[in-house]
């Protein structure tokens, strides 16, 4: 069976990204790394064509928490010596999402989407978020399994622990993304029912600024009935 089937007879290219973070505040923190990986299929197996991993550097005068170190291995003097600027690291990301049918695939796609966003924003170049489709795989995710959901859980559940690793790596969560994403499909083929459909916790509400093409359903951490089934009721407000 042709890995991403579905998917590749909607969109002629899917893009899987991950960002790291100075934190959690998507319009005061900033993305310190970003990678991506750019698919096509050939002959019904998916190719990766591209591979993007690159470290983003602070604007001036910000610093690196310690805890964001402890977690990533990701040090201000690695952002300084080896970081690109944000005007470059936004010119990549164009590129990297070029082309027509483009789908564009994270593990809690809001959160990396959101981080893009601001930093798009800063260099005049948010239009481009108008082109692509979204899927979030921790929306898919949601409805398949009961808490946790974390992409760690995610690889457990679909033994994928002796393949990748969920490392708070950029380019390690996106290799570790595109495994999870074929065992979905394999799974249950019904991904192509989550494009462009985000779940939030209802206790919180949607974190940050929506994106106008992304339809937003607050849903439950235990498994019901399908988020695109419209899985919404009273109850989920007290969840």
């Amino acid at each position: 069976m042709e890995q991403f089937g579905k998917l590749f007879s909607r969109y002629e290219v899917i893009v899987i990204l991950d960002t790291e973070t100075s934190g959690l505040r998507f319009s005061q923190d900033e993305i310190i790394e970003l990678a991506a990986v750019r698919l096509i299929s050939q002959k019904g197996t998916p190719v990766i064509v591209q591979e993007y991993d690159q470290l983003i550097q602070l604007h001036p005068g910000s610093h690196l928490n310690s805890r964001i170190t402890e977690l990533t291995g990701i040090s201000e003097d690695d952002l300084i010596q080896w970081g690109v600027e944000k005007r470059q690291a936004c010119q990549d990301f164009r590129e990297l999402i070029a082309g027509e049918r483009v789908l564009l695939v994270a593990y809690n796609a809001h959160f990396d989407l959101s981080f893009l966003f601001y930093l798009l924003h800063e260099h005049q170049m948010a239009e481009i978020l108008k082109a692509p489709d979204f899927l979030d795989l921790l929306t898919v995710y949601k409805d398949r399994r009961a808490y946790p959901h974390k992409l760690k859980d995610a690889i457990l559940a679909y033994g994928l622990e002796d393949k990748v690793v969920n490392s708070h790596r950029a380019l390690d969560d996106v290799k570790a993304t595109v495994e999870v994403l074929k065992q979905m499909e394999l799974e249950k083929a019904d991904l192509l029912r989550y494009i462009n459909l985000f779940g939030y916790n209802p206790k919180y509400g949607v974190q940050g600024k929506r994106i106008r093409s992304v339809e937003y359903r607050p849903q439950s951490y235990q498994r019901c009935q399908p988020l695109y089934d419209f899985c919404e009721d009273e109850n989920l407000a007290h969840v």
